[in-house]
């Protein structure tokens, strides 16, 4: 008998860590550079862990994929093949021209296309195949960026219990920016697949939980998330860089020899260092003009300083590319035609890649990182500078839009769209103290030091598993087909049973106004069926007024508790109330209820016998909860000394005397009947009383995810009808 296989842990990501590329004597596989790569290669390359994604080249044979997989096998990584179109279509299309402007607040370059949204559901899933023919039930994904937004629930509809981390490298919008997109909804559900979710910066996660919030309408409480009886965590990790790496590459030999060629060929002016790749966030026109005006505004820096700025090609026959490289082109020669000298160049422009040691040289010799973006999600350049700087002298200029400044902070920060500021800033780094510039890198070093590239992982891999022990320990267990059966067995065995429903959110869904969420013919036949068996009791127990459950029920052989407990009706009995209550305390509250109503369009008030309602479900999303943050202050404060209760449930609120919860009168129907088969099932907290209440052998439901004392929990009132429908069969 085979053992099971060590728990792996997968890293998904659009591109492997390896390039393929095709050369005359056949196909060669080279490593990429990068962040991701450095700082995942110790998990990857580890016992029988995997990276999964695209080996960046479309192979023409079936040959070429089988020796393709082999190799990579062989060095712990699975491809996923794509075709010329998947990239057209789902990489530059999809990914690039619709998600990338969006995230980074460009909407007027963004393309909302239908077949570029298929092929990126399509190669979604293509990955998702990919992870699932390699993932077994006690491994742990992580998938990697905006290209896979998709993957996280493909993975969870197939493999529920899966454990999967998600992060994003880029920027999360804003919701008023990504509301604009016409497929949000799909994509928020999608990243919900995961367990955890990391972004680099609070702003991110805040505005990932708002757009969740608003638009997938799934609230959250200190970034956790229910949602399908699953707590979500989404929080900030800044991805640091691997520290001793770049410091000690700033130290090398043929580091030191690139630095005295770039400098012996600059010459003796000060170096500002710009390096980007060539993309419209990156703000480089921008930069350039700041540079431009300084040299106009402070002539004495003439033949003092020069922009040493790389420009990694990218995307640069498309159209926007073309064109902001264009601009670039000709905003530098534009400054080198009207300031340059024979012996000196205001502006050394490269427009290529370079290697390590020769970033590493430039990051030595300059005496200013220019970092400006107008919106980045990290940007690793400026860490790297900060790195290299084993001396610790030269400045940082940072933009505040850039994920690092939150960390960065002893950095000269900007706002990129700030010509003046960016000007200034200019002259205050050129002109800084050493004794300044040393303290500043000291403190700067020491934070990359701590919070670097394996920090990073580490903290990640910690939340993820953190997350999932908590769902584990908090969760109510999930109703599953061994449960079920053993439910319907134990209905077919009793000679008497009790069942105590619900109805908002248990029997059926919500509705915005309440009076149109009618029981239907289903509803009516399964009860009407459950009602068939001998001796069968059904008490339908809400927080609905008796007019409406007299309305709905009454004619039918049911017992009904409404208005939580207030009044009871035994089948074919009249209405009673299980004690004595009042209603003088309701005028008071009505007046603060309807100030609230005043000022909060889309709220209204239900007013029933010995209880007041206030409906928020019509109301803008956020108002919502902030009105009903206020009012249950206010109400708490009001009912203390009024022997009433305030119960949030489903967008409603709720104030009735203490004397009244379903608990109480559930127990009262319990000594009723001698039932030996006792089923209860309910949604909200008012349901918490109802639970409690049951003898220790009831089957008690909680219809969603939240930490319940009930046994089991379901997903929501279409299984809750599967399972009452199936409770009579044989």
């Amino acid at each position: 008998m085979s053992s099971k296989p060590d728990p792996k842990t997968i890293i998904v990501s659009n591109r492997l860590p390896v390039k393929v590329v095709r050369n005359e004597e056949g196909l060669d596989f080279q490593p990429t550079e990068g962040g991701l790569a450095t700082g995942l290669g110790s998990i990857y390359k580890s016992g029988n862990n995997v990276w999964i994604g695209w080996p960046g080249a479309t192979l023409e044979s079936k040959a070429e994929e089988k020796t393709t997989l082999e190799i990579l096998t062989s060095q712990s990584m699975y491809p996923v093949f794509l075709t010329d179109e998947d990239l057209e279509l789902y990489y530059e299309g999809f990914s690039n021209e619709t998600l990338w402007p969006n995230f980074h607040y460009f909407n007027q370059y963004s393309i909302f296309n239908e077949d570029t949204w298929e092929s990126y559901k399509q190669v979604n899933q293509k990955f998702a195949d990919a992870i699932l023919s390699q993932a077994n039930k006690n491994d742990t994904i992580w998938v990697h960026d905006y290209q896979l937004l998709l993957v996280p629930a493909l993975l969870r509809q197939k493999k529920p219990d899966l454990k999967i981390g998600f992060f994003l490298h880029i920027p999360f919008p804003s919701y008023e920016s990504f509301r604009i997109l016409p497929f949000r909804r799909e994509i928020l559900l999608g990243m919900l697949g995961a367990d955890f979710l990391g972004f680099h910066t609070y702003d991110d996660t805040r505005h990932f939980l708002s757009s969740v919030n608003r638009l997938a309408g799934i609230g959250n409480n200190h970034g956790i998330i229910n949602y399908n009886n699953r707590q979500i965590m989404a929080d900030s990790l800044p991805m640091g860089i691997d520290y001793d790496k770049y410091h000690s590459t700033a130290s090398l030999p043929e580091t030191l020899q690139k630095e005295v060629e770039y400098r012996t060929a600059i010459g003796s002016p000060k170096v500002m260092l710009s390096i980007d790749r060539l993309d419209y966030s990156k703000g480089i026109p921008q930069r350039v003009k700041a540079f431009e005006k300084f040299l106009e505004q402070y002539p004495e820096y003439q033949q003092k300083v020069s922009l040493v700025m790389i420009v990694v090609p990218s995307r640069y026959q498309v159209g926007k590319y073309k064109e902001l490289k264009e601009e670039i082109d000709l905003l530098v020669g534009r400054i080198n035609g009207c300031f340059g000298r024979l012996s000196w160049t205001p502006v050394h422009y490269f427009f290529r890649s370079y290697p390590l040691h020769s970033l590493s040289a430039f990051y030595r010799i300059a005496h200013v990182g220019f970092v400006s973006p107008l919106r980045d999600g990290m940007n690793l350049v400026a860490k790297e500078f900060i790195a290299s700087k084993l001396e610790k002298k030269g400045v940082l200029i940072l933009s505040e839009m850039a994920g690092a400044s939150k960390e960065l902070s002893e950095a000269i920060l900007v706002n990129p769209n700030n010509q003046k500021q960016m000007v200034e800033a200019i002259k205050e780094a050129l002109e800084m103290e050493e004794e300044e510039q040393i303290a500043r890198l000291s403190v700067m070093q020491e934070t990359l030091k701590r919070y670097n590239i394996y920090h990073w992982v580490d903290l990640f891999m910690n939340r993820l598993d953190h997350v999932k022990n908590q769902q584990l320990a908090q969760k109510t267990k999930n109703i599953d087909e061994k449960t079920i059966k053993k439910i319907k067995k134990d209905f077919k065995s009793a000679k008497e049973k009790l069942l105590f429903l619900d109805y908002d959110g248990t029997l059926t869904g919500f509705h915005p106004d309440p009076l149109m969420a009618l029981p239907n013919d289903d509803l009516y036949t399964i009860l009407n069926n459950l009602l068939l068996e001998e001796n069968t009791h059904i008490v339908i127990i809400s927080g609905r007024g008796k007019n409406t459950l007299e309305k709905w029920f009454g004619n039918r052989k049911m017992d009904l508790i409404a208005e939580h407990g207030v009044w009871l009706r035994k089948s074919g009995a009249t209405w009673e109330t299980i004690t004595d209550l009042t209603d003088s305390w309701k005028a008071d509250i009505k007046d603060v209820l309807e100030s609230y109503v005043n000022r909060t369009p889309g709220s209204f008030i239900e007013e029933k016998d010995y209880s007041l309602v206030w409906h928020y479900r019509k109301v803008e999303t956020g108002l919502g909860e902030l009105r009903t943050r206020e009012l249950m202050s206010h109400l708490k404060y009001l009912a203390s000394n009024q022997n009433l209760q305030v119960l949030e449930g489903d967008m409603v609120i709720e104030i009735k005397s203490t004397e009244v919860n379903k608990g109480r009168a559930a127990a009262n129907w319990i000594k009723r009947y001698n039932a030996d088969f006792v089923m209860a099932i309910g949604d909200d907290w008012t349901d918490e009383d109802t639970f409690k209440a049951m003898p220790k052998t009831a089957h008690t439901i909680k219809v969603g995810g939240n930490q319940s004392a009930a046994k089991y929990s379901i997903l929501g009132p279409d299984m809750v009808r599967d399972l009452l429908r199936e409770l009579p069969k044989q």
